[in-house]
């Protein structure tokens, strides 16, 4: 069950930080720009973060920032979905 939550919980960070950074992962999706496999492996990497509630805390401080902070583990992948946004 721990990994169920862990996987949950990741899950949720990355579609929130998405959000923060208006990387739009169901348009990416349906665009062909991200894959099942690409999401889950943003999930996995996320797991391996030490600072999820520093996330949290951040997320709820920023409205739109320029990017993910400094410490993301998903920055690279998040980048590079909101500049194919634009």
């Amino acid at each position: 069950m721990f990994w169920v939550k862990t996987d949950a919980h990741h899950a949720d960070l990355v579609k929130w930080m998405a959000g923060t950074v208006r990387a739009k992962l169901g348009d990416a999706v349906a665009n062909h720009r991200l894959s099942a496999s690409g999401h889950c492996t943003a999930v996995i990497r996320g797991t391996t973060c030490d600072a999820s509630e520093e996330c949290r805390l951040w997320m709820d401080s920023h409205a739109h920032p320029e990017g993910p902070p400094a410490y993301c583990r998903n920055r690279d992948f998040l980048e590079r979905l909101s500049h194919a946004e634009a």
